[in-house]
């Protein structure tokens, strides 16, 4: 099913006045170090603490009486299921969640607190996908996957819809990629505001699936990957919004962990803001590799913020460390 940014703009409607209109965050002591301006679209002050909430409230949205009356069912790292947990309980219907084994204690507890039903798997030996369709067909509910759904990538877009409303002059946007969902929703929108805005993903270079299939120009499998990015330990880009990604995204920049863990840092230090690290992913593209990018403003979406607290801190310290034995950890681009 063909999926366009009027997919974007109803779901936009639809979330008025329900999800967060978060706001881009600025920092001239930032932009100094990076010679540039750079705004953050800060959603991991959104519901739930990540964008995921826009999907998932979008998708059982739109699902007829009876679908929501069964109850719905998605698989996810944490966040979707976190979103999808309120999602249901806002819309008067029940959510079951299947989440990995490891998943933060952050994302389980809150999981629990909005009274969704949640199945454990194990990421190695286990497949998620399978476990959910054959709960949905033994119970009768209604699958919204976390990325792979028309109305979840519609509703993912309304982050970079707002980003071009609030910030018309960006020349490109930097996006985490994982499943998909939330690229293939901005390339959308930043297409239907200007054809000439650039997007580019960003993706842990171990968790490298859609720069890899991007390059392959198909569906590329890899092994489960390490990465402290547990959002975007992802194995294969997802079919629907790969087909979108592949047609209109600019790039997809690969970033090691140890600018991701400096990203966290910086948010902290300069913005005030916690990201887990997924959620860094993207502004470690600007401090990596920032001659990959157009001149001009930098819109970052900063996609999440639930961080196990204990690894959140040591994180930071080892941050903290990396920035005192190298003071030129940033590059000046002036």
């Amino acid at each position: 099913m063909t999926i366009t940014s009027q997919d974007v703009l109803r779901a936009a409607q639809k979330l008025q006045g329900v999800a967060v209109r978060t706001p881009l965050l600025t920092s001239a002591a930032f932009d100094g170090l990076v010679g540039r301006q750079v705004l953050l679209k800060a959603e991991n002050q959104q519901l739930t603490g990540s964008f995921k909430f826009r999907g998932a409230y979008n998708a059982v949205g739109n699902l007829n009486e009876s679908q929501r009356h069964r109850g719905v069912i998605g698989g996810s790292s944490g966040n979707h299921a976190q979103a999808l947990a309120l999602a249901a309980r806002q819309l008067h219907t029940k959510a079951t969640v299947v989440i990995p084994g490891d998943a933060p204690a952050a994302k389980t507890d809150a999981i629990k607190a909005l009274g969704a039903r949640i199945i454990t798997y194990d990421r190695i030996r286990e497949q998620r996908d399978a476990i959910v369709y054959e709960t949905a067909h033994s119970k009768g509910l209604a699958i919204i996957p976390s990325s792979n759904h028309r109305s979840v990538i519609a509703g993912a877009g309304t982050v970079a819809w707002e980003m071009v409303q609030d910030a018309p002059r960006l020349a490109v946007i930097l996006v985490p990629i994982g499943g998909g969902g939330l690229a293939a929703g901005t390339v959308l929108a930043a297409h239907a505001y200007n054809p000439r805005l650039k997007v580019i993903g960003v993706e842990p270079v171990t968790a490298n699936d859609t720069h890899r299939s991007l390059r392959a120009g198909r569906a590329v499998l890899i092994p489960p990957p390490a990465t402290i990015a547990d959002g975007l330990r992802h194995t294969r880009p997802e079919s629907l919004p790969f087909e979108i990604i592949k047609s209109l995204i600019s790039d997809v920049i690969t970033v090691p962990e140890g600018a991701i863990v400096d990203s966290m840092a910086y948010l902290w230090s300069h913005y005030h803001t916690a990201a887990e690290p997924s959620g860094a992913v993207a502004l470690a593209a600007l401090l990596h590799a920032p001659r990959s990018l157009p001149d001009g403003p930098v819109g970052v979406v900063v996609s999440g913020g639930n961080a196990d607290w204990a690894e959140y801190r040591t994180l930071l310290d080892i941050a903290m460390e990396r920035k005192e034995r190298n003071a030129h950890a940033i590059p000046v681009l002036r």
